[in-house]
């Protein structure tokens, strides 16, 4: 039985993941309870082993939490079973990867027109969201024609394409110099807040912290207040 709340957005309570067992155990996430609402940009930093990615794979239904609970929109996403759960991720999640992840042989056009074939519903209007992400002017280019933050636009709006709840981005200023990494976040930010998106990003780069609506620090699998 599917378990709502009222809350939109995203509801971790008091998530714990654990792998392994006996003396081999490792807790990526320490009793986790995070609440991100639609339109809020998060930003979530610390250092590399800390729990990060394993939080953006619970919060998206990729990783099942060993305990408490994981609200997406209102439902309980560790309650789905498998079926429901890949179609909550098809139809409400957005992930933006450190590469793009794009796929070669499409436009940056085709991209976002495989979403709407992949979902069974219209979502966003191609052209004007890839002119919102300031790629208009490459969207019959393919991947290997783009840059590194040309690419990472087009990922972004794709994510972008089915009117997700919850965006989740990893490290999107990876291999991105400081300009294209500030464009990139201020364009994250813009669009969370216009669509009214509820999104997490993961970073180590801590000069584009200012774009985001809140910073939460990760270390040894708990959040803590940004300092």
């Amino acid at each position: 039985m599917t378990t709502t709340v009222t809350t939109t957005g995203l509801a971790l309570a008091d998530v714990t993941l654990r792998f392994g067992d006996g003396d081999t155990t490792v807790v990526a996430l320490d009793h986790v309870t995070l609440q991100v609402p639609r339109g809020e940009l998060v930003a979530i930093v610390g250092p590399s082993g800390a729990g990060k990615s394993s939080l953006l794979a619970v919060a998206g239904g990729l990783s099942q939490p060993s305990s408490g609970t994981v609200h997406v929109d209102g439902t309980d996403v560790t309650a789905l079973p498998t079926r429901a759960l890949a179609a909550l991720r098809r139809d409400q999640v957005g992930f933006v990867f450190q590469s793009g992840n794009l796929i070669p042989a499409l436009t940056a056009r085709d991209q976002l027109r495989l979403v709407p074939k992949i979902t069974g519903r219209p979502g966003r209007d191609v052209d004007e969201l890839l002119d919102a992400v300031g790629m208009s002017h490459r969207a019959d280019r393919r991947p290997g024609q783009l840059s590194g933050g040309e690419r990472q636009r087009v990922g972004i709006a794709r994510a972008l394409m089915g009117d997700p709840s919850l965006l989740l981005v990893d490290e999107p200023t990876a291999a991105l110099d400081r300009k294209r990494s500030h464009e990139v976040v201020e364009l994250l930010a813009r669009e969370t807040h216009q669509a009214g998106v509820a999104t997490i990003m993961v970073t180590h780069d801590h000069d584009v912290l200012v774009h985001c609506d809140r910073i939460l620090e990760m270390v040894d699998g708990q959040l803590k207040p940004y300092e």
